[in-house]
């Protein structure tokens, strides 16, 4: 399906097919971006429990930075797809230029301070030993893919915004097969541990992103940087920062969050904290059919509210609740019914047992959460694609911030559950 049918599908053709349509690509393009987390977990695992619970612990450190891109990408999509929802396409070439620009200063920065901080930020989360050095090296290496990442992250806002979310799935398929192969190569085969799964990320997202910029200006794409003679907007990059801004916020409050929750997990020893992560990992899976129509709404709403078919937005929404809560309910099932097989696959080292062990017990809590975090996509679609990233931002904090961690302090320091309390929470 062409960009021009697409566009047509989302303002006049069936509500149902536009958001499957849409959301089919994107299931699948972040699915392949958690099999990158997923794989290194896997290859890492082999090596032992500790190794991979490095990988999960310092993830939420990397995700406090990477947050800050995913806001200006959520403002890039939600801008973008309103404006090309509108006709405005020259309006929205100099929104991308601009859009582009500050998100490449903003993620060498971001590598630089990244690279500098991680032992701090480590050590401030109470990890030490095997743990803390591991951590260290592997969050290093992933804070110098950061600048790919955020051209990715341009690259995917560009295209979604045109209702093309085929073309980046493609390119996230591409390199997610070249992780898998460079896995096992870098850690065993160059004897580069934890280090060569870091490494393998890397050069596979940096591929990525420089592929990707080759569609950006050699496809059917209304949308192509041009930098000639290129100076900042003020008045567009205001408007891009007041609408991502709220969602960079609610990303990185959510990982603070998570920051401070690992804080809790740790003390409870390195195997809770290698089951906490991988059952994170394997829930990220099943829900991604929650989050592609989430990301799919984004767009519909975007450029429906961009043509004033509010009729059309409010039809969305209804539909997008009907179909993710059908999704998570499936998807509960199947975690309960495979639980051990689920934990069995996914953590290859056995030198633990309390790893496996507390591993199936989140999977069994966790697993009756999916049809309400179904819900919760749904509604940040409708926030995102609306240009009310304030209501997302208060979502994202408020679930941890308001809701898990004071239930974690409260379990922790009044009733005898141990690690069932963060579990429960």
């Amino acid at each position: 399906m062409g960009r021009h049918d697409k566009t047509e599908l989302i303002l006049n053709g069936n509500i149902t097919k536009a958001l499957v349509t849409l959301s089919i690509p994107i299931m699948i393009n972040s699915l392949i971006q958690t099999l990158f987390n997923l794989v290194d977990g896997i290859w890492v695992s082999k090596l032992s429990s500790v190794h991979f619970a490095a990988t999960a612990f310092v993830w939420p450190i990397n995700f406090l930075f990477i947050s800050l891109g995913i806001g200006v990408s959520i403002a890039g999509t939600s801008l973008l797809s309103q404006l090309v929802g509108g006709g405005k396409i020259k309006e929205a070439k100099e929104y991308t230029n601009q859009i582009m620009a500050i998100s490449m200063i903003m993620s060498v920065f971001f590598t630089v301070i990244g690279v500098m901080v991680s032992p701090l930020l480590i050590k401030a989360m109470g990890a030490t030993g095997d743990l803390a050095s591991l951590g260290n090296i592997y969050l290093r290496i992933t804070f110098l893919d950061m600048p790919f990442l955020f051209l990715f992250f341009n690259i995917n806002s560009i295209m979604n915004s045109q209702g093309n979310t085929v073309t980046p799935t493609i390119l996230s398929g591409g390199a997610a097969i070249l992780n898998i192969i460079l896995d096992p190569i870098f850690i065993f085969t160059f004897k580069m541990g934890i280090a060569g799964a870091a490494w393998a990320t890397l050069l596979s997202r940096a591929l990525l992103a420089i592929v990707g910029i080759y569609m950006i200006y050699n496809t059917d794409n209304k949308l192509k940087p041009n930098f000639r003679g290129f100076k900042f907007n003020k008045d567009i990059l205001k408007r891009v920062f007041k609408v991502g801004f709220p969602a960079s916020i609610g990303q990185a409050g959510a990982a603070i969050g998570f920051i401070v929750l690992n804080g809790f997990v740790v003390s409870y020893g390195t195997a809770t904290v290698a089951a906490f992560g991988m059952v994170n990992r394997v829930t990220s899976l099943i829900m991604q059919p929650a989050m592609g129509i989430g990301t799919a709404l984004t767009a519909i709403i975007g450029q429906n509210i961009g043509a004033g078919q509010m009729d059309r937005v409010v039809a969305s929404f209804h539909k997008a609740v009907k179909i993710t809560t059908t999704a998570g309910l499936i998807g509960c099932g199947f975690l309960l019914l495979f639980d051990q097989q689920i934990i069995d696959f996914f953590i290859q080292s056995k030198d633990d047992p309390l790893v496996i062990t507390e591993g199936i017990a989140y999977l069994r809590y966790i697993s009756f959460s999916q049809p309400l975090m179904g819900l919760f996509s749904v509604f940040q679609g409708v926030f995102q694609g609306s240009g009310k990233t304030k209501y997302s931002m208060i979502m994202e904090i408020g679930r941890l911030w308001f809701v898990r961690i004071p239930m974690i302090l409260i379990f922790k320091n009044y009733t005898n559950m141990g690690s069932s309390g963060i579990w429960f929470s």
